[in-house]
C-alpha cells in the first residue's frame, strides 16, 4: 500500500505504475540518445570545412533516425495508458510540440538532401540541419519547463520554461561534443574538446539555475526536497552531479595533449560523465513529480486507462519494449568505434 492509498498488489495499482516506469525510461533513452545527435547538429555550424561537417554527420548517421523511436514509444504510452493526461499535456503544449516536430522534420530532410545536393547547395542544408536541431532542442526544454510548473500561465512561468529551453540546448551541446570526442580523430577531435569546454560552463550554469529555480516555481516540489529528512537523503544527487562535472573538467584539461600524442585514453570520459549528469537530473525530476503526471491535477492512477485495457496493452509492450532495446544495443555494437567517411 502506497501513501496515496493505492494497493500496488492489484492490477489497478501496479499497471499504471509499470506504464509510468516504461514511459519514463523511454523518454530518458530518447533524451540521452537523441540528445547527443541534436547536440552534434547544434555544433555543425562551428565546423570549419565540408570534410569536418561530413565527419560530424557520419558519426551520427547510423543512429540518429532510430534514436527517435524512443520518443514515439514514450508519447504512445502516454496516449494509450494515460489518455486523460495526454489530452491535457498535448493540449497545453500544442505550439512547442508543433515547433519540435517542425525541427525534427527539418533535420530529417536536411540530412537526406545534403549528401545528394550539389556543392553550392550544401551550406543551405547544413544551416537547415543546424536550425532544426536548435529548434527541436529548445522546444523540448520549454515543454519540460511547462511540465514542472503544471502548465500554469504567467510571465514568471513562461520565463522559467524559456530558461530551461536554453539550458537544454547547452546540455545537448555538451553531450554532442562528448560524442564527437569519442567518434572522431585529429583536428576535429581537438575542436570537439574546445566545444565541450565552452559547453561545460554553460551547462554548469544551467544546472545551477534550474536547481535554484525549480523548487521556487512549485511549492509542492519545494516541500519534497527541503523537508527533513528528505534533504539529507537527497544530498547525494547534487553531490555526485558536482563530482561528475569535476571529473569531466579534469579530463577535458588533459585530453588535448593526449590526442596530439595519438593517445585515445579517456576519450569516452566526457560523454560518460554527461550521460551520468542526465541520469541524475532525470532521477531528481522523477522524484519531484511523482506521483503526478500533471502537478496537482492528475496522478498516474487518476489519469490511467481501465485495468482491463492496460492489461491488454501490457502484453504488447512486454514484447515491443525488449525488441527496441535489443536492436538499439545491436546497432550501437555494430557501429561502435571511430566513425568512417560519409558515403552513399
Amino acid at each position: 500500500m502506497l501513501d496515496h492509498g493505492i494497493d500496488i498488489s492489484s492490477p489497478a495499482g501496479w499497471l499504471p505504475l509499470a506504464f509510468a516506469l516504461i514511459m519514463a525510461l523511454s523518454m530518458l533513452a530518447y533524451v540521452v540518445l537523441d540528445g547527443y545527435d541534436l547536440g552534434v547538429g547544434i555544433l555543425l555550424r562551428q565546423a570549419d570545412d565540408v570534410d569536418q561537417k561530413d565527419a560530424m554527420l557520419a558519426s551520427i548517421g547510423p543512429f540518429w533516425d532510430a534514436n527517435q523511436t524512443w520518443l514515439v514509444l514514450g508519447v504512445g504510452v502516454l496516449l494509450v495508458a494515460f489518455p486523460a493526461a495526454h489530452g491535457v499535456i498535448l493540449g497545453a503544449l500544442y505550439l512547442p510540440v508543433a515547433l519540435m516536430l517542425t525541427g525534427l522534420t527539418l533535420r530529417g530532410v536536411a540530412f537526406e538532401f545534403r549528401v545528394k545536393a550539389k556543392a553550392h547547395h550544401r551550406p543551405l542544408w547544413d544551416k537547415a540541419f543546424y536550425l532544426g536541431s536548435l529548434l527541436a532542442s529548445w522546444s523540448q526544454g520549454f515543454m519540460l519547463g511547462q511540465l514542472i510548473t503544471g502548465f500554469k500561465t504567467g510571465a514568471s512561468n513562461y520565463f522559467f520554461s524559456v530558461l530551461i529551453g536554453l539550458c537544454l540546448i547547452s546540455a545537448y551541446r555538451l553531450l554532442g561534443a562528448g560524442w564527437l570526442i569519442m567518434k572522431t580523430e585529429g583536428a576535429l577531435q581537438l575542436k570537439a574538446v574546445r566545444w565541450a569546454k565552452n559547453s561545460w560552463w554553460l551547462t554548469v550554469a544551467g544546472v545551477l539555475a534550474i536547481s535554484v529555480a525549480t523548487p521556487w516555481v512549485s511549492p509542492l516540489i519545494f516541500d519534497k526536497w527541503f523537508s527533513f529528512p528528505n534533504l539529507l537523503m537527497l544530498f547525494p544527487i547534487p553531490a555526485v552531479t558536482a563530482a561528475l562535472f569535476g571529473v569531466m573538467a579534469r579530463s577535458l584539461h588533459r585530453l588535448p595533449l593526449r590526442i596530439k600524442q595519438g593517445n585515445q585514453y579517456g576519450a569516452a570520459v566526457t560523454f560518460a560523465c554527461a550521460v551520468g549528469i542526465f541520469l541524475l537530473s532525470f532521477y531528481g525530476l522523477a522524484y519531484s513529480l511523482f506521483p503526478w503526471l500533471v502537478i496537482e491535477r492528475f496522478t498516474i492512477w487518476q489519469a490511467a486507462s481501465s485495468s482491463q485495457a492496460l492489461m491488454v496493452i501490457f502484453y504488447g509492450v512486454i514484447v515491443v519494449f525488449p525488441l527496441i532495446i535489443g536492436y538499439t544495443a545491436y546497432a550501437y555494437r555494430v557501429f561502435w568505434g571511430k566513425s568512417t567517411a560519409l558515403r552513399y
